[in-house]
């Protein structure tokens, strides 16, 4: 069990980073600095909890993450880089703002986050901790620009490795599919999405993560039957054609179910507007 730690964890106020943050309340000594947008929803854990809003697609909320831990804590001994952001969508669109918010939030703000820890280690052992997801492995229709994020990631951290001073190690986490909040938030709210197979439960995540990084693992793969399935689709490329087509399928039906409610808007905007 990991105890007596400094830790920081992006992304605390819910889903996977809620549930790490609860998984890493269960051993002795450790204090928690929480991050989120919105902190005040990280309430009820005492006093080694600290939570603490920022911004972490920006430098500013970075650089305002890692002022504050200098203040409470002499070293970050973990720092879990699990803050992210989804779209599901059909891209088909031209919008440079957009895809810029994606990757500031999914990509660019962790890796400037390894730079500032590295510094801030300035030789002392350290590990940062990238929550990457299986869609960094394995992209599907639905989520392309949220995949590049994550490729992007995966590829980051290959380099890195073999570029990190020996203090400074790097685990990544790949969870698949999880009950949160996510698919929701990717939908912009435009409704219930079911999410790819297979799904696992937040708590699951955390306690494989913890587990892993107290075993100093440089790879996690929460879901145990992820990698024998990837296995699987590259012996039978058919099973992954079928797996895709699915997914390809539930698309196409969110896309015009969006563009009919879309429509209907339109239409009660103007009728509303004729009745004045």
């Amino acid at each position: 069990m990991i105890e007596h730690k400094n830790i920081v964890v992006t992304g605390a106020s819910s889903g996977i980073g809620k549930a790490i943050l609860e998984e890493l309340l269960k051993g002795q000594g450790n204090r928690i600095l929480a991050a989120a947008r919105r902190a005040d929803k990280i309430t009820g854990y005492g006093e080694n909890v600290i939570p603490f809003s920022c911004d972490l697609s920006t430098q500013e909320g970075v650089d305002a993450l890692f002022e504050k831990a200098e203040q409470v804590f002499d070293k970050i001994d973990l720092y879990f880089c699990n803050a992210g952001a989804p779209y599901y969508e059909q891209f088909d669109y031209e919008d440079w703002q957009r895809i810029q918010n994606i990757f500031n939030v999914n990509t660019v703000g962790h890796i400037y986050t390894y730079s500032k820890y590295l510094h801030h280690l300035n030789g002392r052992d350290g590990r940062l901790i990238y929550t990457i997801s299986a869609m960094g492995e394995m992209a599907l229709p639905g989520y392309a620009l949220y995949a590049a994020t994550k490729f992007a990631m995966k590829g980051f951290q290959q380099a890195i490795r073999d570029e990190a001073p020996k203090n400074l190690k790097i685990t990544c986490i790949y969870p698949v599919s999880t009950r949160t909040n996510f698919f929701n938030v990717g939908t912009g709210g435009k409704g219930n999405l079911k999410p790819p197979f297979p799904v696992q439960a937040p708590e699951g995540v955390a306690r494989a993560v913890v587990e892993g990084v107290e075993k100093l693992k440089k790879h996690i793969y929460p879901c145990p039957v992820y990698r024998p399935s990837q296995l699987l689709m590259k012996a039978l490329p058919p099973v992954k054609a079928a797996y895709v087509q699915a997914q390809k399928t539930k698309l196409r039906r969110f896309v015009k179910k969006v563009r009919a409610e879309g429509q209907a808007l339109k239409e009660e905007i103007k009728l509303k507007k004729e009745l004045k």
